[in-house]
């Protein structure tokens, strides 16, 4: 099974993720640093869809950022339109599988899409 994985190796919650599903027999796990290769809107809306969950429950709305630019965290138009622009409002990690896809905080849901 392929897993991909939206991972900041700065977050410890990302890195506890990424171990288990490395250490999972038959998957093989693709990282994808979206910090480094942010996603276009229209992925990042595809991936949330597939979750089951809205761009407003899935934005960090403890970053600098969401003052910054005095987001409306519950638009979820406006979420969408920042997380494009500013790639750290995306919760993090987020885990797909052809199962689905799952933001795993705590990191043990990634177990549930394997």
């Amino acid at each position: 099974m392929k897993a991909i994985i939206w991972h900041n190796p700065r977050c410890s919650k990302s890195r506890q993720a990424l171990a288990i599903l490395e250490e999972t027999p038959g998957v093989e796990v693709e990282v994808f640093e979206y910090l480094k290769t942010p996603p276009a809107r229209a992925e990042i809306e595809a991936v949330l869809a597939r979750a089951g969950v809205r761009p407003s429950e899935a934005v960090r709305k403890g970053e600098t950022v969401v003052k910054e630019i005095g987001l409306d965290t519950s638009d979820d138009t406006a979420v969408l339109d920042a997380m494009a622009q500013h790639a750290i409002l995306i919760e993090r990690p987020i885990v797909i599988t052809g199962k689905g896809a799952v933001i795993a905080r705590p990191p043990e849901k990634a177990r549930d899409i394997l």
